[in-house]
């Protein structure tokens, strides 16, 4: 019996490894997608991220359902509404403000003004 468990603590460890590589590799995949000014190489880096974002997906649902991964908490759905809704602003405020920069360099009032 204690041959088991190591044998399934040390699958959680490799897991968990996996796991965590994946979170980085998402990470490093969304820098690289938000810092290309090359199209071609946007959409490839677009293709590996959602493509580990499903293998991240996917490992999580197996550990998940073999007990090798406890879940956050669940989030009450009016604070999540109200994060989206504050990134949402924040972005806007951030386009917003480009779109003027850019007009101003230009010598041109901006068209939502």
């Amino acid at each position: 019996m204690a041959q088991q468990s190591k044998g399934t603590l040390e699958e959680k460890d490799w897991l968990d490894t996996i796991l965590c590589d994946l979170k980085r590799s998402t990470r490093e995949y969304a820098t690289a997608v938000t810092e290309s000014n090359c199209q071609t190489v946007r959409q490839e880096f677009t293709k590996l991220l959602n493509s580990t974002l499903t293998l991240q997906g996917n490992l999580y649902e197996l550990m998940k359902q073999n007990n090798m991964y406890n879940a956050s908490s669940p989030v009450l759905a009016s604070e999540l509404q109200k994060q989206i809704q504050q990134y949402q602003q924040s972005g806007q405020q951030a386009f917003q403000f480009a779109q003027t920069q850019g007009a101003q360099a230009a010598g041109q009032t901006p068209a939502f003004m």
